[in-house]
This record gives structure tokens, sequence and C-alpha cells, in this order.
């Protein structure tokens, strides 16, 4: 493990109370989707709404915490066999296939778009029920690992966030179903354009590593541990 100087947490978040302990981490998974049909590659992300008490008024990519629905949703193919193997190697497989369809979910809920294939529409109560109505199911086998980050424990609200990557081709349509989340704005950008929009440090340094991983997708994946100094950086 090394430590990074002059890193710097994620902002946005609302500091815990003094004398008060640490929270655990929250589970959750973010998705990046590349767009490769224009000059040069897009991302989708989307803009926080300005009344969240966690990284308001930034940019950031669709996602968000594990619910337990997400233990048991259908999926039309799994994982790859590599892809698999990394969660394993760190988390329970349960919850590394969890956390996959984590990602595919909210990236439906934010932002109106199905990784997934199509299937027979299914009437199920719960998170997934508008996204299994569309007859749609997950497309795990789409994703890549990019990173994992664990925000710093001096926050009220913490997330260990693992950020996965997919084709945009792999999307069911590139039309959008009518937003419900949090994002306020949705747009694809280039990199370029993304680096430039206000984000969280953790994004920024993701999006960077999303640049490399497109050129050299064997490159390792970093695994950042904030905390009140510098930055804890090891690779999954």
């Amino acid at each position: 493990m090394t430590l990074v100087e002059n890193s710097r947490p994620p902002e946005g978040g609302r500091m815990r109370a003094p004398g008060t302990r640490a929270v655990k981490p929250r589970n959750a998974a973010t998705l990046i989707i590349v767009r490769r049909d224009r000059k040069k590659p897009q991302v989708l992300m989307g803009k926080r709404h300005g009344g969240h008490d966690f990284m308001p008024n930034l940019w950031v990519f669709p996602g968000g915490r594990i619910d337990r629905s997400d233990f048991r949703a259908p999926f039309a193919t799994d994982l790859k066999p590599d892809v698999a193997a990394r969660f394993e190697a760190h988390i329970p497989m349960a919850r590394g296939r969890a956390l996959a369809l984590t990602a595919i979910r909210e990236t439906y809920e934010e932002a109106g778009l199905l990784l997934a294939k199509p299937v027979s529409a299914r009437p199920v109560a719960g998170p997934w029920r508008e996204f299994l109505a569309e007859g749609a199911a997950a497309d795990l086998d789409a994703l890549e690992i990019v990173a994992r980050a664990v925000t710093p424990p001096m926050l009220a609200k913490r997330f260990d966030t693992w950020f996965l990557m997919a084709d945009a081709e792999r999307l069911i349509s590139l039309e959008r179903k009518p937003d419900c989340g949090e994002l306020e704005e949705i747009a694809w950008v280039d990199f370029d354009e993304a680096i430039a929009l206000p984000l969280p440090s953790v994004t920024r340094t993701v999006i960077g590593e999303a640049i490399q991983r497109l050129e050299d997708p064997a490159r390792p994946r970093p695994f950042m541990r904030f905390g009140a100094g510098p930055t804890r950086m090891s690779h999954l």
C-alpha cells in the first residue's frame, strides 16, 4: 500500500458531529458508460441536486447504494470470469454481483438508460419493478471494474464505492426513459469536457483512470481509501 500526498477527500460531504464515532461505509456502485460513436469518446454524467447533503451541485456518474433487492434481481448475462474473480478477491461473490446490479439499476433510475438484454416483461415488487416492466434484464457481462474508493471517516455519510464501466453499445437504446432520480441534469460529454465540470475529486481521479483504461485495459485498478491525511492507495 502507498500513501498519496496532497490528495483531497470527496467534496460536498456533511461532517460528522464532534465526539461521535465514524459511521460504517455503505456499499455502493456507480457506472461509467462510454460512447464511441462520435469524433471523441463521450461519457455519461449527471449533476446532483443542490438540495442534497452529499456532493450537492457536483457532476457524477449515475450510481448509488446497494439495496437488498439487488441480491435477488434477475439478470440476462453474468459477470465475466475475470471481473467475478476480482470481486471475489475482496468481497463475497454474492455482494459483488449485487453491486454490479446496483450500478445498472441506479443508471436506469437516474438516467433512464437500460444496460440490459431484452426479455419478457415480468411483474415484481420493489426497486426493480419498473426496470423489469420494460422487458429487460441486466447485462452484467458488459461490465468492467475501473476503481474502488472509500470516503473518509470524518464525513457523516460514507460509501465504499465500486466504479464500473461499460460501452454504450451494450445499452438497449441510447434513447432515455423519463428521468426519475437524483440527477438534475444529464449529458454526454467528452473526457476533456468532463474534467472541466465541477466534480468531486474522486470522480476527477476516476475519469483519468477511465481514459487510461481505454488505452490500456491491463492497467492496475486503484483502491483509494481517504482519511484525514494522505490517501491510502493500493490496487484491486
